[in-house]
């Protein structure tokens, strides 16, 4: 193929299927999509073409500056495609996690500003929310900057009505699978491809996957997250479900070592999601038509009946994450396994580790003066805190308690993290290294906040 600019290759990516012997499923074809052989690398290439598309030559004549809230695969994108036009590219966040996505967006030539942000993700409704009141103004009308504004934009969903929904239909011949499982990010990708398939055939299961509440997993949010993202909309989903770091690691495994698809953290997540969900209905259709004892063997889903299929998508590829797994999972990469980590406490041990409620929390450091630690960006630290609270972002405390208890015994602790979760993992896991009185601040910074709880600015 033969194209007059590199934006000419977005799409028309491959779809691949999994061989069973790899999944195991008897009666269900798996297919992947094959997003990562997108020109710059990901999924997200489909919606930041679409979405700068129309406005580029305004941008171009004005000298605008183009600026998207992402510190992941559509500031990536977005990158490359402003550079290819004479334009800069700002990546505003607060928070990079990603070390080798942070290095790529410097050397693409862009700006990356770390405001500072309360949560983790864009929260619309925390109005004196610093990235959210910049999220405002770039929004409004007569903006100086060209705001792709991905969590808001109807064009990040119609790259996918107009794209990927219809390519998995031709390559299935003209027909929709019987199912689509997608993780949900911004929610682009996932509602664009299920209106289509929906379209074609009205029986097409959707299953939404997103990250275990206490875990991240690049380029998915988790269940609370997901709901601030201007594009979701709940009804798209048949069921949604959730997906552990852990899991996601072992996806993209398989996924590189037994099929050659060289997936990222999220095709991992959307691989284990995939299959976890399929088995049950697999078993159910290998007990009406007798499997034979061959687990791994091709066999129809019914007496001279078509096999069911079902596609997930393979968003990125796996070069980017070498840090992740790296800090999740360092035998992989040669290194020891590290003694003490949040990654090896239970969901079961985290909901019952030691907590405690605002006002509690508010009486207790005031009659004991616990040490506090906010384990949240440096960032949204800055914007508003705990008074007397120390900042230690959650990766740095993770490489302290590998070493041990970072705290003396005889000090009460209590952790704060954005909603409670992540904190409830590491006093768990203190706990269990024999701190005697360490705490989780139930609702994080947030629940503390709604409660009228006095908060500090930097």
């Amino acid at each position: 193929m033969r194209y007059d600019s590199i934006t000419g290759a977005i799409g028309n990516t491959p779809l691949v299927r999994i061989d069973p012997a790899v999944h195991g499923l008897r009666h269900i074809d798996l297919y992947a999509k094959l997003e990562l052989l997108n020109p710059f690398g990901s999924v997200k290439d489909r919606a930041a073409w679409h979405m700068a598309r129309p406005q580029l030559a305004a941008a171009m004549a004005a000298g605008s500056q183009v600026v998207e809230l992402s510190s992941g695969n559509t500031a990536k994108a977005l990158a490359v495609i402003a550079g290819m036009h004479g334009l800069s590219f700002k990546s505003v966040t607060n928070r990079m996690r990603v070390p080798e996505i942070k290095d790529l967006l410097l050397l693409l030539g862009a700006e990356i500003e770390e405001l500072p942000g309360q949560s983790e993700c864009l929260d619309p409704t925390a109005t004196d929310d610093p990235l959210t009141v910049f999220h405002r103004t770039l929004a409004a009308s007569g903006s100086a900057y060209l705001h792709t504004d991905q969590y808001f934009n109807t064009r990040n969903t119609e790259a996918h009505i107009t794209g990927t929904g219809p390519e998995i239909v031709k390559d299935l011949d003209g027909k929709a699978p019987d199912w689509f499982i997608a993780c949900v990010g911004t929610a682009g990708s996932s509602t664009g491809v299920a209106r289509v398939l929906r379209e074609h055939d009205p029986g097409v299961r959707v299953v939404g996957l997103v990250a275990a509440k206490s875990d991240f997993i690049p380029g998915i949010r988790t269940l609370d997250e997901v709901h601030e993202v201007g594009l979701f909309d709940p009804d798209t989903y048949d069921t949604i479900e959730s997906v552990s770091a852990d899991e996601a690691i072992d996806g993209l495994l398989t996924l590189n070592r037994r099929c050659g698809i060289m997936a990222g953290p999220t095709g991992g997540a959307a691989y284990v999601g995939a299959v976890r969900h399929l088995r049950a209905y697999d078993e159910k259709l290998c007990d009406e038509t007798a499997c034979d004892e061959n687990p791994g063997g091709e066999q129809p889903s019914e007496p001279g009946g078509a096999r069911r299929t079902a596609v997930f998508i393979v968003c990125d590829r796996v070069e980017s994450y070498l840090s992740y797994v790296r800090q999740r999972r360092p035998e992989l990469l040669g290194r020891p396994r590290r003694k003490y980590s949040a990654a090896d406490v239970s969901d079961a041990e985290a909901l019952a580790a030691p907590s405690i409620t605002v006002p509690d929390a508010r009486a207790w450091i005031d009659r004991e003066g616990p040490l506090v630690v906010d384990l949240r960006s440096p960032y949204a630290y800055a914007a508003l805190h705990i008074d007397g609270s120390v900042n230690i972002v959650d990766e740095l405390f993770e490489e302290l308690v590998h070493g041990g208890l970072p705290f003396s015994r005889s000090r009460p602790v209590l952790l704060a993290c954005p909603v409670g979760e992540k904190s409830a993992r590491y006093a768990a896991l203190l706990t269990r290294m024999g701190h005697p009185d360490i705490r989780s601040l139930e609702g994080g910074i947030i629940a503390w906040r709604d409660a009228g709880a006095p908060l500090v600015r930097d």
